[in-house]
Order: structure tokens, then C-alpha cells, then sequence
């Protein structure tokens, strides 16, 4: 199902922080969402969220950290119980193992606690549970940034593969445009609450048009990194 969001905006204390915007991602479309911190990036990602909720469409997000998800005091069985039950989902465990096999948490005991596994494995756990119901849409908002660049590049991989054959669009969020250019097929510039470039990621590097992809582009050290 295509993703269509229209004039989504924000205000906070009387100050516009995002303008009507636009959004259109085609079925199985990889974007990128990047830009300065401040610009709106996140903003925009929970308004499309909430419009697309609204509209009746099925939408997952991953937050920056495994830490805005999972209760430390709560087993990781009981959040993936909540999970299935937050969707309408019945429980499966064929569907379980086959999303623990593809980001590599199969065998993991689900009987403890968030902080007895890897910060890597939770992070993999909560896109795991994003993946629960085969959203329409995953708006993954820094989701490495908790992670060390070794292990996020590994994690962004088993997310690759998992997707390539899925309808799931995806849409990431970051200030990393080194992450954003392996990743994704389009990428999209946010500066003061506009959107101010979208293109094709292969057009937007050899040819950024505005001040803010310009400055983006500016500092190519971001190419050494792996993910």
C-alpha cells in the first residue's frame, strides 16, 4: 500500500517547527530522512506516524535506543506478549523464530531481562517486534545510535536482507548521511521544518542543489565508516 501523508505540521509553544509537508512512499521504498539536529526530522516521522495510525494504515517505529522500548524490569517474553497483543496479532511462534533467525536473537532466553542481553540484541529484539505484523511502513528514527559502528552496520544488514523481499517501506531517520547512503534508494533533506530536497540518493551526492545537501555533502569522511 502506498504511503500518502498530506500537510502534516507542527507547532510547540506557538513556534512552528514543522510545515505542511507532503509525504509519498511507494510500496518496499527505501528513504532516508536526514538533516541537521533541529530541523524537524524526528517531528515529521511521529506526525506521519499518527496521520498514517489515523488513516487506518499499519506503521511501525524504532526508536534511537532499545531503552525508550524495553522495561528493565520486565522479561523480554512479556514485551514481545505485549507487542503481539498492542497489534491483533495471535501468537505464533513459527513467525517468532523466523524473525529471531533473520536478525539473529534465535536461542536468546527470552526469561530475562533487557539488561542481560547485548545493547546490540536489543535494539535487534525491538526491530524485531516492529516486524511483528509486516507494517506498511517502519520508521526507524537513529536507530544505531546506540550502537557502536561495527555492530550497527551487522544490524542494518540482517534488516536489508529481512526486507528485501517484503512490501515493508522503510523510512530512516538521521543525521548520519553516511548511513543514509548505503541504505536507502531516495533520500530526503530537512532544514527549519521544510523539506527542502528530495532525490534519488545516486543525484543528491553528485549533485546536491541546496545550501543544507550541500553542507551535508561537504565532509566525505562518512564514506570510511561501515554502516
Amino acid at each position: 500500500m502506498t504511503i500518502h501523508a498530506i500537510g502534516l505540521s507542527a507547532i510547540r509553544s506557538g513556534r512552528t517547527i514543522l510545515y505542511p509537508t507532503n509525504v509519498d512512499i511507494k510500496p518496499g521504498m527505501r528513504v532516508g530522512l536526514v538533516g541537521a539536529s533541529g530541523s524537524g526530522k524526528s517531528t515529521l516521522g511521529h506526525e506521519l506516524i499518527d496521520a498514517l495510525r489515523t488513516q487506518g494504515q499499519s506503521v511501525s517505529h524504532v526508536p534511537q535506543s532499545p531503552d525508550e522500548a524495553l522495561d528493565p524490569l520486565r522479561s523480554m517474553a512479556f514485551h514481545w506478549r505485549e507487542a503481539e497483543r498492542a497489534l491483533h496479532v495471535t501468537p505464533d511462534a513459527t513467525r517468532q523464530q523466523q524473525l529471531f533467525t533473520a536478525l539473529r536473537i534465535e536461542g536468546s532466553n527470552l526469561r530475562k531481562r533487557p539488561w542481560a542481553w547485548s545493547r546490540g540484541m536489543q535494539q535487534r529484539f525491538v526491530i524485531a517486534m516492529a516486524l511483528i505484523g509486516t507494517p506498511d511502513l517502519l520508521v526507524m528514527d537513529e536507530p544505531t545510535s546506540a550502537l557502536d559502528p561495527v555492530v550497527a552496520a551487522g544490524t542494518m544488514d540482517l534488516l536489508d536482507a529481512y526486507l528485501a523481499d517484503r512490501p515493508t517501506a522503510l523510512l530512516l531517520i538521521t543525521h548520519d548521511l553516511g548511513l543514509a547512503a548505503r541504505r536507502v534508494t531516495r533520500l530526503m533533506v530537512m532544514d527549519a521544518g521544510h523539506i527542502v530536497e528530495d532525490a534519488p540518493i545516486e543525484r543528491f551526492l553528485s549533485a546536491p542543489e541546496t545550501p543544507a545537501a550541500k553542507s551535508l555533502c561537504a565532509h566525505r569522511n562518512w564514506l570510511e565508516l561501515p554502516c
